[in-house]
């Protein structure tokens, strides 16, 4: 598999998404292929096959209750211009700055197994505050495209505004977080020294 992918100039893993569409055997547990086949591919003919369009649609709010028709409307607006199949609808909750959101990591997984070719938002950042640029690289990796409905304007003033804001609102909730746990392992410590007084005395 490793082999066929480096002769044809692919990732291995766009190879195996093209399962079935070069003959092969299997010897023990792993693929051959033929280097006659790998060389019909490479000549031209790889530039024939296209995968089924299978969309996913990622749809993001920041607020943890309510904005449901937020919700609703980014959905509608990306089924309104689907033109596939739409797989899955992938909803979050919770701030574009977070790497580790639920829903995020459910398009991951589909992009990975190879279950969807397209993942559609309406707006780069209902994806990502930021690092979108590395998501697309990884998306590519598995033959994957990322589609924005309404592409980013770079360098207005009110989006670098409101991306500073978010910033400063995240790490002001991570530093008050910290400082709660501080808190209460500081009660914590000194209740315990107080019980401790108590039955010493």
């Amino acid at each position: 598999m490793s082999k066929a992918a480096k002769c044809l100039g692919i990732h291995p893993m766009t190879r195996r998404q093209w399962a079935g569409k070069i003959p092969f055997m299997w010897v023990g547990r792993e693929r051959r292929f033929s280097s006659v086949d790998v060389e019909n591919m490479k000549r031209g003919s790889a530039s024939s096959i296209s995968r089924p369009r299978r969309e996913v649609l990622y749809v993001r709010v920041s607020g943890s209750s309510g904005q449901e028709s937020s919700l609703a409307a980014q959905e509608e607006e990306l089924r309104a211009t689907s033109t596939g199949e739409v797989v899955k609808v992938v909803k979050d909750r919770g701030s574009g700055l977070r790497e580790n959101r639920p829903g995020l990591n459910r398009v991951l997984a589909m992009v990975s197994d190879g279950s969807v070719s397209v993942v559609r938002v309406t707006h780069e950042d209902r994806l990502a505050r930021f690092g979108v640029g590395w998501l697309k690289q990884l998306f590519a990796v598995y033959g994957v495209t990322l589609e924005v409905l309404h592409p980013k304007k770079s360098g207005g003033r009110d989006e670098l505004l409101e991306d500073f804001v978010s910033l400063v609102t995240t790490f002001a909730g991570r530093l008050y977080g910290m400082r709660s746990a501080q808190a209460r392992k500081r009660l914590l410590a000194e209740s315990g020294q107080c019980a401790g007084g108590g039955d010493a005395g």
